[in-house]
C-alpha cells in the first residue's frame, strides 16, 4: 500500500474551513484541478453514502463516495469508486483541528491506496502535490479572496512566433568562452548546427536561461567546459528535427532542458533527446528558459534534500534570486515559516510577497537576532544557502540543534575548508548537492519537471518575467548577474 499524508496550517478559524470542506460538493468552486461536480440521486452534499461525479480541467472524470462526517471532530473520509488513474482502494481522510497558539486550522489530508509498483512514485507525487498540496492552497487563497470561481494560474501570453529558421547549417552562431577569466572571454561566433542522428534532436533555440553556473564554468571553478567552449546549461526553443528511435519529441513542439552538458549559449543545438522535455503549452519559451533549471533545482532541494515539514523554520539567503524566489513561494506553500535574506529595501519588499515570514537585510547580527526572536531561541530547522563565503557562518550559526544546512551555491565565494568537527556541537547535517546527480536519467529530469510544471499550474509558484538580454551582449548579462543587482532570472534571446 502507499500512504500519503500532506498536512498544512491555515490562518483562518477552523469553522470557516470546515463549513467549505463538509460539503462534498463544494472542491469544483476552490479546487484548480476540478472543473464541474455533481453529487448523483440529488441527495444532500452531506450525506453519508453520497457520490460525486466530477470532471478534472483535464477532461478526466472521477466518482467517489463519502464514507464518514463527523461535524464535532472536523472529519471526513471518503473512496474512489472510479477513476482513469491507477489508484485502486483508494480511502481518504480530511481532519481539520485548531492550531494551539491561535485562530488558525491544521489541516491534514491523508489516504492509502494500490498502485503498480512502477508507477508508485508518480501517484504518490500526483495525490500529495497535484491534489492535496495545490488544494490546500487554493481554498486557503479562495476563502482570503471570498466565495469567486477559482482559475488555474496561467504564464504569461506568447510572445509572436518568431522568424523561421535558416536552413541547417547555414545562420547558426554560439557564445564561445576562449579561456576562463572574466565576462571579456565570451565571444559570439558563428558554427555549424548538425542533423539529428539516432536519438537525438535539434532544437531552434529561442531562449537561453543565464545562471550562476555558466559563471563557474567560465571563471574555471567548475570544469565543465575546456576552452574554447560553449557554456550553458538551460535553453528553451522549438524542435526542428529529430533523430530515429525519438518518440516523445516531434517537429514543432516546444521543449526545454536543463542539464549538463553545456552548450547551451547557441541558437541551435543538436544533443541527446532524452535530456529533452516538453513544455506544456501554457509556459511560454522565456519563462521556460528563466525557471527551468532553477524550478527543478527548487524541487529536488524541497522534495529529495531537505523534506520540509508543515511548521518548519526555514532560512533562505538570496530569497530575490533565481531560485531564492521559487523555494521562497514553494517552501511557503509547503507550510514552512520562511525567514529570508537579501541584499536591498526593494527585494525585501518583493520578497514579503512570495510568502516570507520575515526578511532581513544582509547576514549579520541583525539577522541572527531575528532568528532567535522568531523561532524562540532554537533556531532554524533548515538554512538554504546558495551566497557561500560570506553567510556559511552566520548560516551555522542559524541552525537549531539537529538543523540542516543546504550549500548549494557560491555567489560570494568558495567557503574554503570547513572544520567537521565543530558541527557535532549542534549536531548538524551539511548537505553540498551537486545538480548534475538529481537529473542524470530521463526520468530523474521529466519528474522534476513534473513537479514544478505542476506547481505553475495550480499556482503554487510563479516565475517572475525574466531580465533579458540580447544574445550579442552576453558579457553584459554575465556582469549583472555577478553584481547581484539584479531579481530573478537572466535570459538570452536569440536573433
Amino acid at each position: 500500500m502507499v500512504r500519503v499524508v500532506v498536512s498544512s496550517v491555515l490562518d483562518l478559524p477552523v469553522d470557516e474551513v470546515w463549513r467549505v470542506l463538509r460539503d462534498f460538493n463544494s472542491h469544483h468552486t476552490w479546487h484548480p484541478a476540478v472543473a464541474e461536480s455533481v453529487i448523483e440521486d440529488d441527495l444532500p452534499p452531506d450525506t453519508v453514502g453520497a457520490v460525486r461525479r466530477f470532471r478534472l480541467t483535464d477532461g478526466g472524470e472521477l466518482r467517489e463516495q463519502l464514507l464518514d462526517l463527523d461535524d464535532r471532530a472536523h472529519r471526513l473520509s471518503y473512496c474512489i469508486l472510479d477513476a482513469p488513474l491507477p489508484l485502486h482502494d483508494y480511502v481518504a481522510t480530511i481532519q481539520l483541528r485548531p492550531v494551539t497558539d491561535g485562530n488558525g486550522a491544521f489541516w491534514s489530508w491523508s489516504s492509502e491506496f494500490r498502485t503498480p509498483p512502477a508507477q508508485a512514485g508518480e501517484m504518490r507525487d500526483l495525490v500529495a502535490n497535484g491534489i492535496y498540496l495545490a488544494g490546500m492552497h487554493a481554498l486557503d487563497g479562495w476563502l482570503r479572496r471570498g466565495p469567486a470561481p477559482l482559475t488555474v494560474a496561467r504564464a504569461p501570453e506568447k510572445r509572436p512566433a518568431p522568424p523561421p529558421s535558416p536552413p541547417p547549417g547555414t545562420g547558426a552562431q554560439a557564445v564561445v568562452m576562449t579561456r576562463h577569466g572574466g565576462p571579456e572571454v565570451l565571444e559570439l561566433r558563428p558554427v555549424t548546427s548538425h542533423d539529428p542522428g539516432p536519438g537525438e534532436v535539434r532544437l531552434r533555440q529561442r531562449y537561453i536561461g543565464v545562471n550562476f553556473i555558466d559563471v563557474y564554468t567560465r571563471t574555471g571553478y567548475f570544469d565543465l567546459v575546456d576552452p574554447p567552449g560553449v557554456p550553458g546549461m538551460e535553453a528553451a526553443g522549438v524542435v526542428e528535427a529529430v533523430g530515429s528511435g525519438v518518440t516523445h519529441l516531434s517537429p514543432g513542439d516546444p521543449a526545454a532542458y536543463a542539464c549538463p552538458p553545456p552548450g547551451a549559449y547557441a541558437t541551435h543545438r543538436t544533443m541527446a533527446a532524452d535530456l529533452v522535455t516538453r513544455l506544456p503549452a501554457d509556459l511560454d519559451l522565456a519563462h521556460a528558459a528563466a525557471g527551468l533549471l532553477k524550478g527543478i533545482t527548487a524541487a529536488f532541494l524541497l522534495h529529495d534534500v531537505a523534506r520540509i515539514a508543515p511548521g518548519d523554520w526555514v532560512v533562505i539567503h538570496a530569497a530575490a534570486g533565481g531560485v531564492g524566489s521559487l523555494l521562497t513561494q514553494w517552501a511557503a506553500a509547503l507550510g514552512a515559516r520562511v525567514i529570508a535574506t537579501v541584499s536591498t529595501a526593494e527585494k525585501a519588499d518583493h520578497v514579503r510577497t512570495l510568502g516570507a515570514e520575515a526578511v532581513v537585510l544582509g547576514r549579520g547580527q541583525a539577522f541572527l537576532d531575528e532568528v532567535r526572536h522568531r523561532t524562540g531561541g532554537e533556531g532554524a530547522r533548515t538554512v538554504f544557502d546558495a551566497v557561500g563565503r560570506d553567510s556559511i557562518h552566520a548560516s551555522l550559526e542559524a541552525l537549531a540543534i539537529r538543523g540542516h544546512l543546504v550549500s548549494f551555491g557560491q555567489a560570494s565565494g568558495d567557503i574554503g575548508a570547513l572544520q567537521i568537527g565543530p558541527l557535532a556541537s549542534k549536531s548538524v547535517t551539511l548537505s553540498r548537492p551537486n545538480y548534475g546527480h538529481y537529473v542524470a536519467t530521463r526520468e530523474m529530469m521529466e519528474t522534476h519537471a513534473r513537479r514544478l510544471f505542476d506547481a505553475l499550474a495550480w499556482g503554487i509558484v510563479t516565475i517572475p518575467a525574466p531580465t533579458i538580454f540580447p544574445l550579442d551582449r552576453v558579457r553584459e548579462a554575465h556582469s549583472a548577474l555577478e553584481s547581484g543587482r539584479t531579481m530573478g532570472a537572466l535570459v538570452l534571446e536569440t536573433p
